[in-house]
């Protein structure tokens, strides 16, 4: 390729980059598996677009993950900004023709604002799955609005360690968006889908030595580039919680408990908060407070819910936290009742009987709850167990005890659970 008589090289792309390159459709979305070669592919379409005049914006959610993007385009456009035709800002990872609108730029994008204020012919969202859906359909979108721009959506379906550190509100939002595209008859949407085996650039025997030290559900996920919304082996099924499902909640329950999952470190994980009320023999998943934050920031948010709910107490679990749990959650408010309560035997163990409520009918997500479904149905018992989920087991064990005595509790056995020495969980 030449550019100003000067030559450019670009990596020569494989078939299935090849095949999105070459894409007329003014949305693609591409969902492909690690190491397959998805930024290195969008790296030589934008390169490609930016050469024939192209306004071209990338963004990804964090710094470290703009850089394989970066790298491509740099070493492709080296010849150009070397010589000083184009002009390099490194600090704002810019490429342009001084005097015009054509420029290419890698981005940010953890934040949907960091998007505000700029505008582009082409716009591509890499790790789309891990951002926040404002990023294109408040902000993305309309800036596509001066020259009836295209865009580009790139991911690989999301692990529940990837799920984590999501700004998504829906995890499933870049499945539906693919499946959207994959069905569109129109020819404006067009779905490409390669895994890691389809890269001829990486050692196939090195591949195959990995993938063994992978989970079936991670390999099908970050090898195999499938979206899976239901683990085999999982104690929930979507299909149970969707037909059990209800609008609203009934009059005047018996009880209700929130559950308190404390986050197990200071920074990056969920503190799961989860509402669930009780009325005869049936339980109600009544709220989902969720969040990311500081122990004064989830203990805030916990009694936050306890009042909206009108609730009769919080259920935290001793072993995650011990004590400070109890005391951070009092600081807030000392008037809550706070329920200390210890696992004596696995996640699993404590998980059935409330998965055996749903498979019953008598457990009801009041609405919807897409991160904590997501969680329940891709959990699968052996596995380090998420924040919501863990919220909602401890939940439902508080709330199915509320106002009846131990022994003719029908929903529960204390053989493996240990309450707080001196302390009832159903007084």
């Amino acid at each position: 390729m030449k550019n100003h008589e000067i030559a450019i090289t670009l990596p020569d792309p494989h078939a299935k980059q090849r095949a999105f390159i070459d894409s007329p459709a003014k949305r693609k979305i591409i969902r492909a598996g690690r190491r397959s070669g998805k930024t290195v592919g969008v790296a030589i379409f934008a390169v490609e677009k930016f050469l024939q005049g192209i306004r071209v914006l990338y963004a990804a959610p964090t710094a470290e993950q703009i850089d394989r993007f970066w790298t491509v385009i740099t070493r492709a456009l080296y010849p150009l900004t070397d010589s000083g035709i184009f002009k390099k800002n490194e600090t704002e990872h810019l490429i342009e023709l001084p005097g015009t609108e054509q420029r290419i730029r890698a981005k940010t994008a953890w934040n949907a604002d960091t998007l505000r204020g700029d505008y582009a012919d082409l716009l591509i969202l890499d790790e789309w799955q891990l951002m926040d859906e404002d990023a294109w359909y408040v902000v993305g979108a309309p800036m596509l609005l001066d020259h009836d721009g295209d865009a580009v959506f790139i991911y690989t379906p999301p692990s529940l360690r990837s799920r984590s550190v999501s700004k998504a509100r829906d995890p499933q939002h870049a499945a539906k968006m693919f499946s959207l595209a994959k069905n569109d008859k129109s020819g404006r949407w067009e779905a490409f889908h390669f895994t890691s085996h389809d890269n001829p650039h990486i050692s196939t025997a090195a591949l195959a030595e990995i993938t063994k030290d992978m989970s079936g559900l991670a390999y099908r996920q970050e090898i195999e580039a499938e979206d899976v919304d239901e683990a085999p082996g999982a104690l929930w099924k979507r299909k149970t919680i969707e037909n059990y499902r209800l609008p609203k909640a009934p009059e005047e329950l018996d009880y209700i408990v929130v559950g308190v999952d404390p986050s197990a470190t200071s920074t990056g994980d969920d503190a799961g908060i989860i509402g669930i009320g009780k009325k005869g023999e049936h339980i109600y998943i009544l709220a989902d407070s969720t969040l990311q934050g500081s122990p004064l920031e989830w203990a805030t948010a916990t009694e936050s819910l306890f009042n909206r709910l009108e609730a009769n107490k919080i259920v935290a679990e001793v072993n995650n936290g011990g004590e400070m749990v109890k005391q951070t959650i009092l600081t807030v408010n000392p008037k809550v009742t706070v329920e200390m309560v210890h696992a004596s035997r696995g996640k699993q163990t404590r998980a059935e009987p409330i998965a055996t409520m749903y498979e019953q009918g008598r457990a009801h997500h009041v609405g919807n709850f897409p991160a904590l479904e997501d969680e329940m149905c891709l959990w699968v018992p052996g596995d380090a167990s998420p924040n919501r989920m863990d919220a909602l087991v401890w939940a439902a064990f508080g709330v199915t005890g509320g106002g009846v005595q131990a022994q003719k509790n029908p929903f529960y056995s204390y053989d493996y659970v240990e309450r707080e020495e001196g302390t009832s969980l159903w007084d």
